[in-house]
């Protein structure tokens, strides 16, 4: 009885990891199949923060708007969707001024051109996608039906974001820039082994080389491993930066840490 309590238990787990992770994407209702990519330098941010990937291509999140310009297609999505879940966990709603782009940060609030009458509008982003080569936004039917969108279904768009909106007591808006994770302290770990003389080895060759490289031990699946983290880099685009150069190197597998 008590082992067929844990099993339930173990399945009612994992659908709501199933749930979870549909919940951060609107794909997972159109028939797109999403997974969130969990890294040691993302594990403290939210869901829609993170790199994920739709249909085995990989999308990954800005961790700042600022100077962001964009000019391509944009779209509309209206009824199938209205009710249900965007990204950030708001209802949908068709009837705000809202629209979902593939990695703005939620929150950001975009001022929309519509390039072939001149019409503008803002809204704010708060759903992901869309998924569909060359469409750069897709808007919601308000927003569309305002910038004249709705009728041909597409239109070519310049989309500038403006930031985080804030209202003052006397109704006045200003834009400021959503909290960034960019900055901070980040390392690339190029190997993993379970002598740890080979790991202290490679760690010498680079502490040299680079003037920082650690040994960092650590439990999988019940075996001990000797972690070699390389380089101290001060913003998540240097450290993904120097992650490809250790691609080009032969480190295939190395991916971004968080330093302490």
């Amino acid at each position: 009885m008590i082992d067929g309590i844990a099993m339930v238990l173990r399945i009612l787990r994992w659908i709501g990891m199933v749930l979870l992770l549909c919940g951060v994407l609107n794909g997972c209702g159109g028939g797109y199949r999403t997974r969130v990519v969990e890294t040691p330098a993302t594990a403290g941010l939210k869901g829609h923060q993170k790199p994920y990937t739709i249909n085995g291509r990989m999308y990954r999140p800005l961790a700042s708007c600022d100077g962001f310009v964009e000019e391509g297609l944009a779209s509309w999505y209206g009824p199938n969707f209205h009710g249900k879940k965007t990204s950030n966990g708001e209802i949908y709603d068709m009837h705000a001024m809202t629209a979902a782009h593939k990695t703005l940060p939620l929150g950001t609030s975009v001022r929309v051109v519509n390039q072939n009458n001149g019409h503008q509008e803002i809204v704010r982003i708060n759903d992901r996608g869309p998924f569909v080569d060359n469409r750069i936004i897709d808007l919601s039917y308000e927003a569309a039906k305002r910038l004249g969108v709705v009728g041909p279904g597409t239109a070519p768009v310049r989309i500038e974001a403006l930031g985080v909106a804030r209202t003052d007591a006397l109704g006045n808006v200003s834009y400021r820039s959503p909290v960034s994770y960019e900055t901070g302290n980040y390392a690339v770990q190029i190997g993993a082994f379970t002598v740890s003389e080979n790991a202290r080895r490679l760690a010498g060759k680079y502490r040299r080389e680079l003037g920082q490289a650690t040994v960092k031990q650590g439990w999988i699946n019940g075996r001990l491993f000797y972690r070699v983290w390389v380089g101290r880099y001060g913003s998540l685009s240097a450290a993904y930066a120097a992650r490809d150069a250790f691609g080009r190197r032969g480190y295939g597998n190395s991916f971004v840490v968080a330093l302490d």
